[in-house]
């Protein structure tokens, strides 16, 4: 026990530094990301971002030379495009309950900026310089870029308008900021100038929008840089902000899925070790074939055999007991692509058993019931030990068949694996990175597990020969 302790402390060891550089390699090649897309964008952009510092939260950014700087950036990736108190003012973005000093939208061909005309007089920006023009586009650029997390940014080549009027037209499309269409809500909103839908892809001026921004601007002294953490800072902040729900998901849907891998597996190999050999070998081809099919093509099946549409699956559902989207689906997925591993394992150990001392136990009377427990099982013990650690390690990693049945849903049926493809598709490799090296150390401790129960039962069994 002292040996496996040391492992694990060394596998946890090992981990946390290598999360804290998974999450300052993020901060890192988020920023490096922007600095490259600054690159492509001319000499006197590039020239400006040279004295530009984002601060580690990437929501203000401060250029040397610069008056002015920006706080507060949010992006939004969507708007709507529904009426607003029964009136339509087409395509808009919510920016909040007051208005912004910085405003812009973005779309697959033209990016429009709005200065609000109080900033612009504060803060003496002019937006029909060239200078001050070039300032606003690089602290944009940047600033949208390390908040894309893996949404569409600005599209190169784009046209550039600067305005601190609240309505512009462009080609046909009237764009209209910091209007306040609602009581204390502020929109930005993107309509066609004869006030048609301009999202409709019939419509002449037919627009496609990525993002927008908004911003606070103030002067250059008084931006809200925030330093980058210490690495216990940031691990700090990690843990503190880290949502354990997959880890309890998984933990409960496993534990609770190996009763059943164990039970049935045993009763399986019990079952098939019995059988004529025709019905055997039809059986152990049934009950291996979860092994050799993709996972995602285990969930497929069984969401059409246990589907709301299915016989099987309206009954649960009228009892108040879904399988499909629910939690017992985890159960159900992990169960059946782990089981064939337990009752492979479990029916090979039984194979070799000397089918003579079984013959004298039943001579002497025994059941077949006092032969599987106080023989079958006691004898085969080892190989079944092994094989239910393997299934529980199976069953821990599950994915394809779970996220196919049971969905993702947050603190129900999203577990470790789930939750490790759903961050890093978000742009959250930090988590993602985590929740692999948790999958990582269950998996070293297991195969350890088995390698130490293996040495044992070796030396157990040369013992007994030796005496």
């Amino acid at each position: 026990m002292r040996r496996i302790a040391l492992y694990i402390l060394a596998a946890v060891l090992l981990a946390v530094p290598a999360l804290a550089w998974a999450d300052e390699a993020s901060d890192e090649a988020a920023f490096e990301a922007a600095e490259a897309a600054e690159d492509t964008a001319g000499e006197a952009s590039a020239a400006g971002v040279e004295g530009l510092v984002l601060s580690s939260d990437d929501r203000a950014a401060t250029i040397d030379g610069c008056s002015f700087a920006v706080n507060d950036f949010d992006r939004a990736s969507a708007g709507s495009n529904r009426a607003i108190d029964d009136e339509y003012y087409g395509y808009a973005y919510y920016i909040g309950k007051k208005a912004s000093d910085l405003m812009y939208v973005a779309t697959t061909t033209d990016v429009v900026v709005y200065v609000s005309p109080d900033a612009a007089s504060e803060l003496g920006i002019r937006v029909d310089s060239d200078e001050d023009a070039a300032f606003l586009r690089d602290y944009i650029e940047v600033l949208s870029k390390a908040n894309e997390n893996g949404s569409q940014g600005i599209i190169d080549g784009s046209t550039w308008h600067f305005i601190s009027e609240e309505a512009i037209n462009v080609n046909g499309v009237a764009f209209g900021f910091d209007r306040e269409l609602q009581k204390g809500r502020y929109y930005n909103t993107i309509i066609g100038s004869d006030g048609s839908d301009v999202t409709d892809t019939a419509n002449e001026h037919y627009t496609q929008f990525t993002h927008a921004g908004f911003a606070s601007l103030v002067p250059s002294d008084e931006a809200a840089i925030v330093d980058p953490p210490t690495t216990a800072e940031r691990l700090q902040d990690f843990f503190a902000t880290l949502d354990w729900s997959p880890l309890w998901v998984t933990l409960k849907t496993t534990l609770t899925a190996i009763v059943f891998i164990f039970v049935l597996g045993l009763a399986a190999a019990y079952l098939t070790l019995h059988a004529s050999p025709r019905v055997r070998d039809l059986l152990d081809t049934i009950f291996t074939i979860p092994m050799v099919l993709p996972p995602t093509v285990c969930g497929f099946l069984l969401l059409l055999l246990l589907g709301t549409k299915t016989p099987i699956g309206q009954w649960f559902a009228s009892i108040g007991f879904p399988l499909v989207f629910s939690w017992p689906a985890t159960v159900i997925a992990a169960t059946v692509v782990a089981f064939p591993l337990m009752y492979r394992n479990a029916r090979g150990a039984f194979e070799n058993l000397d089918t003579n001392m079984l013959d004298a136990a039943r001579t002497l009377g025994w059941s077949e019931l006092k032969i599987f427990f106080r023989l079958m099982l006691p004898l085969s013990w080892s190989s079944i030990a092994a094989a239910t650690v393997l299934a529980f390690a199976r069953a821990l990693g599950e994915y394809g068949a779970t996220l196919f049945l049971a969905g993702n849903y947050v603190g129900i049926t999203r577990t470790i694996p789930i939750s490790i493809y759903f961050y890093w598709k978000i742009g959250r490799t930090d988590v993602a990175i985590f929740w692999t090296l948790v999958v990582l150390v269950f998996s070293f401790v297991v195969i350890l597990f088995i390698n130490l129960w293996s040495q044992h039962t070796t030396r157990y069994r040369r013992g007994a020969v030796e005496e």
